[in-house]
Formats: C-alpha cells, sequence, structure tokens
C-alpha cells in the first residue's frame, strides 16, 4: 500500500512549506536575505521532516553573501542536468513528448485562473511549489507526485556531491507520498541511463495556435516573479 505522508499535513502546513521552499529554490538575491528571519520563523513551525532541513538551509544562506550564494545556485543548476529544477526534464528528456508535458502545467495553471510570463517554463520546481501554495493544493500535488521520480533523482544527485540545496529537496520530498514500486524502478533507470534523448528541441505536437497565451500573472508578490526561479 502507498505511503501517504502528504496526507499528515494539514492544508496551512503543507502551503506555507510549499512556499518557503519555492523562495528557496529560486535564485538567490537580496530579496532572500531580506526574508530570513522570516523564513526561519516558518520552517520552526513545521514537522521536523518538513522544517529542519530548510532550517539546515537557512543556516547555511546565513553564512554565505549574496554573490557567493548566486554562484552557487549557478553552478549546481545551470551546469548539471541532473540537478535540473525543470520537472519534465527526468522524464522525457529534450524530446517532443516533453513538450506536450509542459503544455499539461500550462493548461493546470490557465485552468486556475493563473497566467505565468514568458521568463519561465511551467515545469520549473520553485514555479510548481508556489502554484500549489497559492490555493491549488490538489493540482500542485498530482503535478509534483507525477514527477516524484524526477524529484528523488534530483536528492540524490544534490546530496552525492554535497549541495546544500540537498535540504530543500529533503524537505520538499517530505510534504509528498512515498515513492511507490513502480517509480523506484524509473528512478534506478534514470540513474542508470539518463532521461530519453532526441535533439528536436521542445515544441509540442500541437501547433502553436492551439497554445494557452503565457502573459504576466495578476497576483503581486515578491516571490512571483518568476524570473528568480531561473
Amino acid at each position: 500500500m502507498r505511503a501517504t505522508r502528504a496526507n499528515a499535513l494539514d492544508p496551512a502546513t503543507r502551503a506555507a512549506a510549499w512556499q518557503a521552499q519555492s523562495l528557496l529554490l529560486g535564485y538567490p538575491d537580496e530579496s532572500l536575505r531580506r526574508n530570513l528571519d522570516l523564513l526561519s520563523t516558518v520552517a520552526a513551525t513545521l514537522p521536523p521532516p518538513v522544517g529542519a532541513p530548510l532550517t539546515r538551509f537557512l543556516g547555511h544562506v546565513r553564512t554565505r553573501s549574496v554573490f557567493d550564494l548566486a554562484a552557487d545556485y549557478v553552478a549546481t543548476f545551470d551546469h548539471h542536468k541532473r540537478f535540473s529544477p525543470y520537472l519534465t526534464y527526468f522524464a522525457y528528456g529534450d524530446t517532443r513528448k516533453r513538450g506536450v508535458a509542459l503544455l499539461r502545467f500550462k493548461q493546470a495553471y490557465r485552468a486556475a485562473g493563473l497566467r505565468l510570463s514568458e521568463e519561465e517554463l511551467p515545469d520549473h520546481l520553485c514555479v510548481v511549489l508556489e502554484f500549489a501554495a497559492a490555493g491549488n493544493a490538489d493540482t500542485g500535488l498530482r503535478l509534483l507526485t507525477e514527477h516524484r521520480a524526477g524529484l528523488e533523482v534530483m536528492r540524490r544527485g544534490l546530496r552525492d556531491t554535497g549541495s546544500p540545496w540537498t535540504d530543500v529537496l529533503e524537505s520538499i520530498i517530505a510534504t509528498l507520498p512515498a515513492l511507490a514500486g513502480s517509480e523506484q524502478d524509473a528512478v534506478a533507470r534514470l540513474i542508470a541511463e539518463g532521461p530519453p534523448e532526441e535533439a528536436v528541441g521542445l515544441a509540442p505536437f500541437a501547433p502553436s495556435q492551439y497554445l494557452p497565451d503565457p502573459v504576466v500573472r495578476s497576483r503581486e508578490a515578491p516571490h512571483t516573479n518568476t524570473e528568480a526561479c531561473r
């Protein structure tokens, strides 16, 4: 029987966790520094499996300059595909099928009345977490759970290199159902073989005129600027 740790968290607690995780997975800038005390307070209110890793990561952030954090972020997430924060990459690689998967994310956002700016792909992990935290828990949880294997590959890769962002992934995974048997097989396959390869770009099969219009969402807050997610 599949474990359901996600169901052990009440909606408000889970939303607070997802919002904090989204902020901590964004590109580090001065706004992160300004929000450290608030994020530390939120982390302290979360159940230990979710909050303790965030507290550890925040402790690391306090020891580094914004410049150093940004350099580490780029070296980690921009230079290593196995740490890709783009969820569909692990399941589909750079294939035509990935384009269709990206369309599903856009449609989920549009159904919730949100529109994403063009600066970021819709499957970026911090975008999905923010979406889930903003009153879209059921859909957000579904999107995250559908890509549970990729999140596990990402977590293991970060852990194996000693990355401080491992703690953020540990916290995210603590809000999700445990890996099912088929997902464990998918993790092993991804580690051994990597994502599918097909050098055709990201264009989906659907013609562009059928795609949702990606424009800036109407809700404004510092963390809704998806440029921070890179």
